[in-house]
């Protein structure tokens, strides 16, 4: 028996500083077992009981993924030792042998499975095979790699990657179109435990092993699963202000204290909204290595009948005929871009491509959406799948304004073919600020090319119910715009609405204010003012009419986003010409502050200050401070039953970072009246002096 080879150990160089993590862009994830990118090689040594003899030792590795493992699935992996490794296969080369050890290089094949392997050592004896045991020391994770040509996710700029691959903290941008907002976010894709989390996820989805290597399959079953619609997946979605089982969407400071208590209680998260859906599916996709990045659409459309108009009814006298009007128009809405090829469609429509697991409407029986070509929704091109309809009308839907009259027929008043889609954005690389990319979803409005698109959408059966090209866009000799001044939480504030007359005749005009607090999804939940005026308007004249909103008229009523919305009608008396204009306003929140002190160095500890000061003239209940910085400390939250009105309440905790480099520490506010309250700070931090 001591003649034929046999395996004594394996030696998989894990470590972070080992060449396998650093060359294969794994070195960040906080996990000790052997986590590699498909399509590029890496070291193992393997230790026999005698040398190994090429000309008469037979031996290989296998790997191995799954209950039932078969080749012709890729779920069972014989590699073969080679003579040179070849692009695109797998392969082992033996690169150094000495005394009893052999090193090999191992190439994996770029359209493996991305998952967790078990590996064994396989060696022919006179006896038959003989396997090395079970070790879950030696499972390796196979992850996708961008930076590999062959690979499906291949990106081709180092600094993207960096970005959207590597980056663990994010900027998602939410608010208005005139007062964007913006707010950090921890994707912490490399914390402890979160790539374990992220192949559950798929392993929950029931997904079949064999298309876990796509990204077109990964991402669909992904923003299927981030919800928990129909699937028991990651968020439960909640518009309804009401949170008393769970965490307000907005308090939440990034993915990682989600996904892991999705993993330990084995049961959905209460309660996301778009940006949170968006920002843990982000978490998702960088983590399995499919580089992805989060999107808002100011002015997103959500056309429940994919008509891609969005029909507002008026009453006669002007007023929103709520009843008739179904379709939503959000502030703003987040959702995600992967990066990939798509050989199932023609050549030209791979890259980016929007997927969005915010459940909005059905794909394929469950709530999900995508991956849509963002290409082939700015040609029009809504035939190719998945879901581009949907999305083509997010960005590209008219605003129609009709009356419907008493006696039953309905009149288009006017047309705003701008309105949707207004500014689509996403974090810039490297930095902070603001990357405007409305221009990859749709043309320039008026452009030829932008017509063109549209009736390309027409052509493929993406209906219109009113023809509105007939429609006069401006046939009055009338005006009218309005301007609502900067907002302040807590404090009264201006409308000013301005008509204007173009002709030489006097007018007399009827007009409607109603003031409304809105989700940011669009829908009303309480008017909490109106008013009718008349005005005069002399020949060739400009008028402006004042209104003072009152800061206890809208207090009481308050939702998450603090969003106001204003929707002014007019009707000049003479001519019956309606003029309508809607805007939002968000008000101005105060801030969370953060600090700290002590010396910024990895193993060192730091001493981090959360401090809130409230603004308001009652006292906030219930209020609960969260605090998170991906490499400093794990996310963290503390309680403060009541805050009275102008007095500050501090939180000091003592952290220890483990990650040197530019960071940031995220904190959150919410309360009872009072959300969507943030802070945030930039840290550097030094690495250890060596000794």
């Amino acid at each position: 028996m001591e003649d034929f080879l046999n395996v004594t150990n394996v030696h998989l160089f894990k470590e972070r500083w080992d060449t396998n993590k650093v060359d294969h862009h794994t070195d960040k994830y906080d996990n000790n077992k052997l986590i590699v990118r498909r399509g590029q090689s890496f070291y193992m040594q393997i230790d026999f009981n005698r040398p190994y003899d090429p000309s008469r030792d037979l031996f290989r590795v296998e790997y191995v993924i799954g209950r039932y493992p078969q080749e012709n699935k890729g779920t069972y992996i014989p590699v073969p030792i080679v003579s040179e490794l070849q692009s695109g296969k797998w392969g082992a080369k033996v690169v150094m042998r000495e005394d009893n050890s052999v090193r090999l290089s191992v190439q994996s094949s770029p359209e493996c499975i991305v998952g967790k392997f078990r590996m064994y050592v396989a060696v022919w004896t006179p006896y038959g095979i003989l396997r090395t045991r079970r070790n879950q020391k030696t499972e390796h994770t196979f992850l996708f790699n961008p930076w590999c040509e062959d690979d499906a996710v291949y990106l081709d700029d180092e600094k993207e990657r960096e970005e959207y691959v590597l980056n663990d903290i994010g900027v998602i941008f939410y608010g208005e179109v005139n007062d964007i907002k913006t707010r950090s976010w921890s994707y912490g894709q490399f914390e402890d435990g979160i790539l374990d989390i992220c192949l559950y996820v798929m392993d929950r989805a029931q997904m079949d092993l064999s298309g876990r290597g796509n990204p077109i399959k990964v991402s669909r079953v992904g923003s299927a699963m981030v919800n928990a619609k129909d699937d028991e997946g990651v968020v439960v979605g909640s518009w309804d202000n009401v949170y008393a089982y769970g965490v307000p969407p907005s308090a939440w400071t990034g993915s990682v204290d989600i996904l892991l208590e999705y993993r330990s209680s084995e049961n959905p998260v209460r309660y996301g909204q778009c940006w949170v859906f968006a920002g843990v599916f982000n978490t998702f996709l960088r983590c399995l290595g499919i580089p992805a990045r989060v999107v808002t659409n100011y002015f997103s459309a959500h056309d429940n009948d994919a008509n891609l108009q969005m029909d507002i009814f008026l009453e006669e006298d002007g007023n929103v005929n709520s009843t008739l009007t179904k379709d939503s128009v959000w502030n703003y809405h987040c959702w995600n871009e992967a990066w990939m090829t798509r050989p199932d469609l023609p050549v030209g429509f791979g890259g980016w491509q929007a997927v969005d697991s915010t459940p909005q409407e059905n794909s394929d029986g469950m709530f999900r959406c995508g991956p849509a070509s963002v290409q082939a929704i700015k040609h029009g091109h809504v035939c190719f799948q998945f879901d581009a309809p949907f999305v083509f009308a997010e960005v590209n839907s008219d605003l129609i304004y009709i009356t419907a009259k008493k006696d039953g027929t309905h009149v288009v008043e006017a047309v705003d073919p701008t309105h949707i889609g207004k500014l689509i954005v996403t974090k810039q690389i490297g930095g902070d600020g603001m990357k405007d990319i409305t221009d990859s979803y749709k043309f320039q409005e008026g452009q030829k090319e932008e017509r063109l698109a549209l009736e390309t959408a027409l052509m493929y059966g993406v209906k219109k119910p009113f023809n509105t090209e007939g429609v006069i866009k401006s046939r009055s000799n009338v005006d009218m715009d309005f301007e609502v001044e900067n907002a302040v939480l807590g404090q009264d504030l201006k409308l000013t609405i301005t008509f204007q007359n173009k002709s030489h005749r006097r007018y007399t005009t009827t007009a409607y204010l109603s003031a409304n607090i809105i989700f940011y999804t669009g829908v009303s939940k309480a008017e909490f003012k109106k008013e009718t005026f008349s005005v005069m308007l002399e020949p060739l004249s400009f008028k402006k009419e004042e209104v003072l909103i009152r800061a206890g008229e809208y207090m009481g009523q308050l939702l998450e986003q603090a969003s106001l919305h204003f929707f002014v009608t007019a009707r000049v008396n003479e001519t019956k010409d309606v003029l309508v204009k809607q805007k939002s306003t968000v008000l101005i929140i105060p801030e969370v502050i953060i600090k700290v002190r002590g010396a910024q160095v990895v193993g060192s500890d730091m001493i981090v200050t959360v401090e809130f000061t409230n603004p308001l003239k009652t006292t906030l209940q219930n209020v609960w401070i969260h605090l998170d910085g991906p490499g400093i400390t794990r996310p963290m939250r503390k309680m403060f039953r009541e805050i009275l009105p102008n007095s500050t309440v501090q939180w000091e905790e003592v952290c220890r970072p483990w990650v040197s480099g530019p960071r940031k520490l995220i904190a959150s506010m919410s309360s009872d009246s009072l959300r969507h309250v943030y802070g945030e700070l930039d840290v550097q931090i030094q690495r250890q002096p060596s000794m």
